[in-house]
């Protein structure tokens, strides 16, 4: 086997990235303290062809070197929009017809495949990750449609968020592009 070449791999132009049909998906940070968490959800969402990010609360917004280095100019590709509190844009979500999930360990949350089982093909979905220490808010998770868990066996109590975002994203986005 040999590597593709860039050529090969028929990437999107930038401007044919912002003329492209998006998946209706949106990731909502809540309050993602490290620069470089946020610079991966925009690489991946720009990989996957997602809607949008949306930054909330202290998250850092670009222009900004420290996101550049992991999004590789994905932050200027990916559309995206800040909020400072993170309860108004999931009720901006819920107004434009989004169902709302947190991803995070709570009573009665469901595993991704369980929550995906009950989606429609043309459901909207927005996935809110929360803060590296503190997970999501209980007030946004409140207001959520419902908790997503990643299943975990090992020791630790949770995934790094730009990790849980990418297992997130990659299953929804195969699951919409399926149906």
């Amino acid at each position: 086997m040999k590597k593709l070449t860039i050529p090969e791999m028929h990437r999107l132009t930038p401007e044919q990235f912002h003329e492209a049909s998006k998946l209706p998906i949106v990731v909502v940070l809540d309050n993602i303290r490290s620069q470089h968490n946020v610079g991966a959800v925009f690489r991946t969402a720009d990989a996957f062809l997602l809607e949008s990010v949306y930054l909330c609360g202290i998250c850092c917004c670009p222009p900004n070197p420290e996101i550049h280095k992991t999004a590789l100019g994905a932050e200027e590709t990916v559309d995206w929009k800040y909020y400072k509190n993170t309860l108004d844009a999931v009720a901006n979500l819920h107004q434009q017809g989004y169902r709302v999930y947190a991803v995070e360990q709570a009573h009665d949350s469901q595993t991704l495949h369980s929550t995906l089982s009950t989606l429609n093909a043309d459901d909207r979905i927005a996935i809110i990750l929360g803060h590296e220490v503190f997970g999501v808010d209980q007030a946004v998770i409140d207001a959520c449609d419902g908790c997503i868990e990643i299943p975990q066996y090992g020791t630790k109590h949770s995934l790094n968020v730009s990790v849980t975002a990418g297992i997130v994203m990659y299953e929804i986005s195969t699951w919409m592009r399926s149906n």
